[in-house]
């Protein structure tokens, strides 16, 4: 029984190590969604820039996009900003969802940044993010003809995680 307890220090280690080692392998990004494989959220919400026209769901059905939760406040949007105006010049449709934001300054905004949506729904109280299940801006959902949500990525949308991460995915549900 003494040498039992000699080692129980290094099992103990040994056990910790191994869940630690786990835990560094796993992507802190990776924050799985219950909306996964299910259609997008039912929602009625005005289009920025024509704000007297309502938009709903049906919006995301016949052809697929990229659903991007934007706002004028989010630094990383700032970052994301140029490689979504390129994938929007390479016929990639986004639909924009700008997330609690202010409607002038959204508008200035894709004035003078570019705009790469399609159009961009207004969710100024968070309703529509709340339903997505959004933790802050900026996410980017891919979306079949469907209208169903077949991937969600938290953070910046950049070139490598296009080609490593979207680009499969949209590929696949051409």
């Amino acid at each position: 029984m003494s040498r039992l307890k000699l080692f129980l220090p290094l099992m103990v280690f040994v056990v910790l190590a191994i869940f630690l080692l786990n835990g560094l392998e796993r992507d802190p990004n990776a924050m799985p969604s219950a909306l996964i494989d299910r259609p997008v959220p039912v929602f009625s919400l005005p289009v920025l820039g024509d704000e007297t026209r309502s938009v709903t769901e049906v919006l995301f059905q016949g052809e697929p996009a990229l659903l991007n939760v934007w706002a004028t406040w989010c630094v990383a949007c700032r970052i994301e900003h140029p490689f979504l105006n390129k994938l929007a010049d390479q016929g990639i449709r986004i639909i924009g969802l700008n997330y609690k934001d202010d409607n002038a300054a959204a508008r200035k905004w894709l004035m003078d940044k570019g705009d790469p949506y399609a159009l961009s729904v207004i969710d100024a109280r968070g309703r529509m993010g709340l339903n997505l299940g959004v933790f802050g801006a900026p996410e980017t959902y891919v979306v079949d003809r469907t209208g169903t949500i077949r991937y969600k990525h938290i953070g910046v949308v950049d070139e490598r995680v296009w080609r490593d991460k979207l680009l499969p995915i949209w590929q696949e549900i051409q």
